[in-house]
């Protein structure tokens, strides 16, 4: 999904306030409609090694915020979606898929349990088309669904020290050190939502603020960390998309619109397993779902693949999105597709990937390849999407 594009429908509000470093940015979604992201500040290098050593902030404005209010709004959310969501509590979070009658996603959601409201966090461009179908099943239920993607703005802070950099500001608070905990708390003196969501292998937090004070929260964050002394001393940087997405792939983090869409179905997509309950009641789709998980598995489904040691590639070769994945003892028809690769650093520079297979060459330790400029070359399906876990 990330391109270069022209035209951005949607901007930062922090973006034209960061002039030192003057940032790389690209477009997110599709041509017409993407939303401009910044692809880096600065050596992708140092803000990769900031997300790995010691904390790294994003601005994330491909995030969208849809409100839930009223006392029906968890209840709802449970009858609606894939994870049971009806003992949430105040202060949790947890991941869910919205889908159609079909068992097809439509959205992947991160759910936020607030004392007063429910937030949704989601693809921007997956907003719309969210409210209006949810909106097609509300009947009797007090609930009221609104699209506050304009007014309240989304950034993470990723890496080993981020928890104990929002401690600064919050004081000491255990959602802070567990993940799906959702605390709020001032910087700046603007209130923040602060939801634990490891989505880089690291400590990270996904940080709603209102829309007109987040280039202040920015600043504060970037400023707390450079004028407060303290052992260990606390390291922070702005860093863009190309870092995040380096370690989320090491961490085996499929993401919504690039390793799966609309048209995958739960099982396919690597993430089954965190968004859906098959301990709950009913939901839309739940029969296909049901189905798929009786028959044993789907036609396709994503997997992890890896170079085999000691193949040979050109210096400049790096599989793309949409790039053919062929089996070793077939290549006139390909197996799959590439979503999203890398060059691992945490793995000494090995290219990485994710790629939407056949089932049936899905399966761990098959033997694949790709066609090069230079002939075959030979890769592996490993055993699970992560590819790297940080040390106990």
């Amino acid at each position: 999904m990330p391109q270069e594009c022209s035209e951005m429908a949607r901007q930062s509000p922090i973006l034209p306030h960061i002039t030192d470093p003057l940032p790389e940015t690209l477009g997110y979604g599709p041509a017409g409609n993407a939303v401009e992201v910044v692809e880096r500040f600065d050596e992708i290098e140092f803000e990769y090694a900031a997300l790995r050593r010691a904390c790294a902030l994003f601005d994330q404005p491909q995030r969208g915020t849809i409100e839930l209010r009223g006392p029906d709004a968890l209840g709802f959310l449970d009858r609606m979606l894939t994870q049971k969501l009806g003992d949430l509590q105040p202060g949790q979070a947890r991941c869910a898929l919205w889908l159609n009658r079909q068992g097809r996603i439509r959205a992947d959601l991160r759910v936020v349990a607030l004392e007063d409201r429910v937030l949704i966090d989601l693809d921007v461009h997956a907003v719309g088309a969210t409210i209006a179908t949810l909106s097609e099943y509300l009947f009797s239920e007090d609930v009221h669904l609104l699209d506050v993607t304009e007014s309240v703005h989304r950034l993470a802070l990723h890496g080993p020290d981020a928890p104990r950099l929002l401690a600064r500001f919050s004081g000491p608070s255990a959602s802070l050190n567990a993940a799906g905990k959702v605390t709020s708390f001032e910087i700046a003196g603007v209130n923040v939502i602060a939801d634990r969501w490891d989505r880089a292998g690291e400590p990270g937090f996904e940080i709603t603020v209102p829309t007109e004070h987040a280039s202040s929260v920015w600043r504060a964050i970037l400023a707390h960390a450079e004028e407060h002394e303290s052992e260990p001393p606390i390291r922070v940087r702005p860093a863009g998309w190309h870092a995040f997405n380096i370690a989320r792939i090491e961490s085996g983090k499929p993401l919504f619109m690039l390793d799966f869409g609309t048209d995958s179905l739960p099982a396919e997509t690597g993430v089954l397993h965190d968004r859906v309950s098959f301990a709950k009641g009913c939901y839309l789709g739940q029969e296909i779902v049901a189905r798929m998980k009786s028959l044993g598995h789907p036609k396709q489904c994503l997997a992890a693949i890896r170079l085999e040691k000691g193949t040979a590639i050109p210096s400049d070769w790096q599989p793309v999105t949409g790039t053919p994945v062929f089996a070793r003892d077939n290549q006139d028809n390909a197996i799959g597709t590439v979503t999203s690769s890398t060059i691992s650093p945490m793995l000494g520079g090995e290219i990485i990937m994710f790629a939407m297979l056949k089932w049936a060459s899905a399966q761990p330790e098959a033997l694949v390849r790709f066609a090069g400029p230079g002939g075959g070359i030979d890769a592996v399906v490993q055993p699970q999407l992560q590819f790297w876990p940080r040390p106990a």
